[in-house]
């Protein structure tokens, strides 16, 4: 698996929250490397490619649950991806958005206004307000090139992906920003989270079983 955990804690942490929580890489998904992520997680990121199984697969998805619409819980933050290439932005949006009594913030966290100017509106207004953020687009950019020397960037540009796997209300929640909805993958614990996001992800790398190019990075309590 390719390494992103890095750059994701540099991005938040110049954006204000506190290395209480960290995100991180997970190195394998064998029961012994597994084990070696620091407990307890709250939120999982997944990078993959954007293939045309995958595509696929999303478009039957969505028409499936708009006859079938899912119950998604009110205190679910979800903001759509109007802006190009930055899933990696939003999908550290919603892993945050979502965990909020969990990690903590500097007072000055431009993060944390940006989750308080939003937490009132619709998925649409919180991407148009994105949109406008001229301070998460400049630490953004600062951060990418700060002590790197790959020439990084959070939003990948060989149609890559990132989405956010949340736990809200006792549900494991997959959000994505180019999906017009969250899904609902089940009911989860605080104690299961991380291992039951884990199962969803086999599920991705599944439909793709010759693609190399996943990712997984753990938001978790203890330090990476």
């Amino acid at each position: 698996m390719r390494k992103h955990g890095g750059r994701v804690r540099l991005f938040v942490n110049c954006l204000g929250m506190r290395q209480t929580w960290q995100f991180g890489d997970v190195y394998g998904l064998d029961p012994e490397l597994l084990n070696m992520v620091p407990r307890p997680v709250c939120a999982v990121l997944l990078l993959f490619p954007v293939t045309e199984k995958y595509e696929t697969f999303k478009q039957e998805e969505e028409e499936k649950l708009k006859g079938q619409p899912q119950e998604v819980s009110p205190d679910v933050y979800f903001i759509k991806q109007t802006i190009g290439n930055a899933c990696g932005t939003i999908g550290l949006i919603h892993a945050v958005a979502n965990n909020k009594a969990h990690l903590e913030f500097e007072s000055d966290s431009a993060l944390k206004k940006f989750l308080e100017q939003t937490s009132k509106m619709t998925p649409e207004e919180r991407a148009t307000f994105l949109e406008k953020d001229e301070s998460i687009r400049v630490t953004h950019e600062s951060s990418a090139q700060e002590g790197q020397t790959e020439a990084p960037s959070l939003d990948e540009k060989v149609n890559l992906h990132f989405i956010a796997f949340v736990n809200v209300g006792g549900q494991l929640y997959e959000l994505d920003g180019r999906k017009p909805f969250p899904i609902v993958h089940g009911k989860t614990s605080a104690d299961t989270f991380f291992e039951d996001a884990v199962k969803v992800c086999k599920i991705f790398m599944a439909r793709d079983p010759q693609e190399l190019r996943f990712t997984l990075i753990a938001l978790s309590k203890d330090s990476y």
